[in-house]
């Protein structure tokens, strides 16, 4: 008889309304997390953060979930715990990291006691500095180290919330729609870097006056949100397992004789290599990828006493990237041809009319807000075309090659049109939408080969180490992009002025890994019949 109960799950409003929480939450986690990255120059001008203290407290962000394993344990703790107690804790992490990221760059900590402290103190942390790890260095500014601390703390809450929204999806809709659910919140994740990159400098810049705290002040309180968003799904979890009568469904733990027998697997291996080579040349690109633009775009910034120039310019062009986002993705869904094709048409246009308004704003983040749209309305075919036909090793290696292109064109053809406001802006719109489209090739094909790859008792702790080897790439390249500006660099070049080209060299030779680590696993998964190339639906 109880089979026939009608529970939470069983409303596909109430499932719905459940992964709204949970996306919504990742949404404002998304934002905060590169919530400085379109104001790196003002960062530099106003708080004395030059390329390597900027790259040093991003690459901080992942710093505790690689070398402290906080990765694993927060696996540990989602198993022991649960989903509901785990989501909430992942929330009130993320937002004491950005109250105390938010109290670095604020003006009541210039010229306090805390700022002399740090300014003399952790400038040297022993074994961290032997082997060249250390989250600090010598003459990096106070702010920034401050400000790193609290991103490593909020970076082990995000990385918590990222790993307990998918087991919450996983409950909420297993034996329904759970790829759309997944896909969905990816993309309305996705969406928070364009909204950091429209809104960040607004707030910085909002009143005529620069201060970059309002910015991460916006962050914090978007955290607020997201714990919120955690809590209220706390009470619906908790009465849909009083509902059903069942405990919470929990993973098998983490177990260190589970590393063995995922380490043997070549496959694994080439599949977690390629992961964190491709992740790490767009997520830490990402940090620099505003002041990448401003360095190599003829931009006329508009008039502030104009409508392009003004505040209420920010509003209508946020409102129709939001339309761009709903009617590319809702067209995959639909299932009259008159509809889906309006909608695709509908899209296009606000998209041209999206770039038209960046293009007359003259601001970079404004151009670079256009990264996620067209994942967003991909990343459901992609993901529907590896269920039923497969390529899953094929479409790896386009997206690593068109990674290169990107990466190659931003470095040597994108300069060229230096002095040209609208040849540079054209070639900067294209580059970044075809850099999201392989943005969204690589994980619609990734995360689903993994369980082909290990038993099927030990995924999670497979996913955990995928997880855990990304997060060192991760925490890496930001650093790493940062020394190279500073040494490819004078001095006294200005935030606008730097020369990215050898930085983005780098991320091309990753990308260029990539593709070999792609063609190796491609040879591998013939010989051995791993089943990468093979649809994950099969009739």
């Amino acid at each position: 008889m109880t089979e026939n109960v009608k529970t939470l799950r069983d409303s596909a409003a109430m499932r719905w309304i459940a992964l709204l929480l949970l996306a919504l939450a990742m949404f404002c986690a998304y934002i905060f997390m590169d919530i400085l990255s379109p104001i790196k120059d003002l960062m530099e001008s106003t708080r004395g953060w030059d390329s390597k203290a900027f790259g040093t407290m991003e690459g901080a962000e992942t710093f505790l979930n690689v070398f402290v394993f906080f990765l694993i344990f927060a696996g540990i703790i989602l198993d022991k715990m649960g989903v509901r107690f785990t989501a909430v804790l992942s929330g009130a992490v993320m937002l004491v990291g950005g109250l105390i990221k938010y109290y670095a760059i604020s003006p009541s900590f210039m010229g306090s006691s805390l700022e002399n402290w740090f300014t003399n103190n952790l400038n040297y942390i022993p074994l961290f500095d032997e082997l060249g790890v250390s989250p600090f260095y010598r003459g990096m500014p106070a702010s920034a180290k401050v400000a790193a601390i609290g991103f490593m703390i909020f970076g082990c809450g995000a990385e918590m919330a990222g790993i307990t929204v998918s087991r919450g999806i996983v409950k909420w809709f297993k034996g329904r729609e759970t790829a759309l659910a997944m896909g969905s919140e990816m993309a309305l994740a996705r969406l928070g870097v364009a909204t950091c990159m429209i809104f960040s400098p607004y707030f910085a810049k909002l009143g005529g006056e620069i201060n970059v705290s309002r910015s991460v002040a916006f962050g914090v309180v978007l955290l607020c949100i997201a714990l919120i968003m955690f809590v209220t799904y706390f009470f619906m979890d908790k009465k849909l397992d009083a509902q059903t009568g069942e405990a919470e469904e929990k993973d098998d733990p983490f177990k260190i004789s589970d590393i063995g027998k995922i380490f043997s697997s070549l496959g694994f291996w080439l599949v977690a290599l390629l992961c964190v080579l491709y992740y790490s040349a767009i997520f830490p690109f990402q940090k620099y990828a505003v002041n990448m633009l401003q360095c190599n775009l003829t931009l006329n910034e508009a008039d502030p006493s104009t409508f392009w120039g003004g505040s209420s310019v920010t509003i209508v062009q946020y409102i129709i990237m939001l339309l761009v986002a709903v009617c590319a993705f809702a067209s995959n869904f639909s299932k009259k041809k008159g509809m889906k094709y309006g909608l695709m048409c509908l899209a296009v246009v606000a998209l041209v009319v999206y770039c038209y308004m960046g293009y007359m704003r003259g601001t970079a983040e404004t151009i670079f807000a256009v990264f996620p749209l067209l994942a967003v309305a991909i990343t459901p075919i992609l993901g529907n075309y590896v269920d039923h036909k497969g390529k899953a090793a094929s479409m790896l290696m386009i997206g690593s090659i068109l990674l290169v292109l990107c990466h190659l064109t931003f470095a040597f053809i994108l300069p060229l049109f230096k002095g040209s406001a609208v040849g540079g802006t054209v070639v900067a719109y294209v580059t970044i939408l075809v850099l999201g489209a392989s943005f969204s090739l690589v994980p619609a094909a990734l995360w689903p080969s993994v369980p082909k790859l290990v038993d099927e008792k030990i995924i999670g702790s497979a996913y955990a180490l995928i997880f855990w080897i990304q997060n060192i790439g991760l925490w890496l390249f930001p650093i790493l992009i940062g020394n190279v500006l500073t040494s490819t660099n004078p001095a006294d070049a200005k935030p606008d002025e730097l020369n990215y080209t050898w930085a983005l060299v780098m991320l091309a030779a990753l990308g260029v890994a990539a593709l070999l680590i792609g063609l190796y696993l491609k040879v591998v998964d013939k010989k051995k019949h791993l089943g990468l190339e093979e649809p994950n639906i099969k009739d």
